[in-house]
């Protein structure tokens, strides 16, 4: 009977270094392998044991390193060789970034593993933008949302009208590409053309930047300034504080 080594999956956070988990950290300092996605900056992987073995398994949208199933039997094999293995993930492992299948395969495989949460970029995004997500007097509701579905998927799409009107803000990730169905959509919905919202791209890192505009706007905004992916959207009134809170955005950690 094969002894396992542990595979844990780690969330790397956003991009800013200071918001790596003290956790996840140790992980990366003590790990044999690491198997490390595309938008894990570089200063997550100047974190990793000079000795572990690195593998670039970076998906992005286009130009996929490896397809998934080759990342979980890349798990499973490394981790038949016993030590161990970090999946480090971007954001949070469970928000979008596939953990759960991850980790349904390697239970499936008899691999120990566990999760080791990271900060989400739909969260520290906005708040590097003086963005809050929740505002006694504008929003005391969140949706997350994908705006990029894979195929086979267990319904055929999100349910944007649903989306419109189930809470105050509205953040969607990996959006970008789709933005002008995701607006169609929104505003077939009866959202008011008048709506704030704000792309954030490379959230928490020293070249984040934002593009705000409302519904009405934002598409004919993204073509002229050529703005593009990563980037997450946010939609509502807590946009309007951006004005007033981005001056007190965190430095970002080196």
């Amino acid at each position: 009977m094969n002894q396992f080594g542990k595979v844990y999956l780690v969330g790397a956070g956003p991009g800013d270094p200071g918001l790596m988990t003290l956790k996840g950290k140790a992980l990366l300092e003590c790990a044999d392998v690491v198997v490390y996605d595309a938008l894990v900056s570089p200063q997550i992987l100047a974190m990793i044991n000079p000795n572990a073995e690195q593998i670039n398994a970076g998906k992005r949208k286009g130009m996929h390193s490896l397809v998934q199933e080759d990342i979980t039997q890349l798990l499973v094999n490394n981790a038949q060789s016993g030590g161990c293995i970090v999946r480090l993930k971007g954001g949070d492992p469970f928000i979008f970034g596939r953990g759960g299948e991850e980790m349904e395969d390697l239970v499936a495989a008899g691999v120990p593993v566990e999760v080791v949460p990271g900060i989400t970029s739909g969260i520290a995004a906005p708040a590097y933008a003086g963005i809050p997500l929740t505002h006694r007097h504008y929003s005391s509701s969140v949706t997350f949302v994908t705006g990029h579905e894979g195929a086979g998927k267990y319904r055929p799409a999100v349910n944007w009208h649903a989306i419109a009107h189930g809470s105050e803000t509205i953040v969607i990730y990996m959006g970008i590409h789709n933005l002008p169905y995701i607006i169609e959509q929104l505003l077939a919905a009866d959202l008011s053309h008048t709506t704030p919202i704000a792309l954030i791209r490379w959230g928490t890192r020293p070249e984040q930047e934002e593009l705000r505009g409302t519904l009405e706007t934002i598409v004919q905004q993204v073509e002229a300034t050529g703005f593009s992916a990563p980037a997450i959207a946010v939609i509502g009134q807590v946009v309007n504080l951006h004005a007033i809170l981005a001056d007190c955005r965190p430095p970002q950690s080196s």
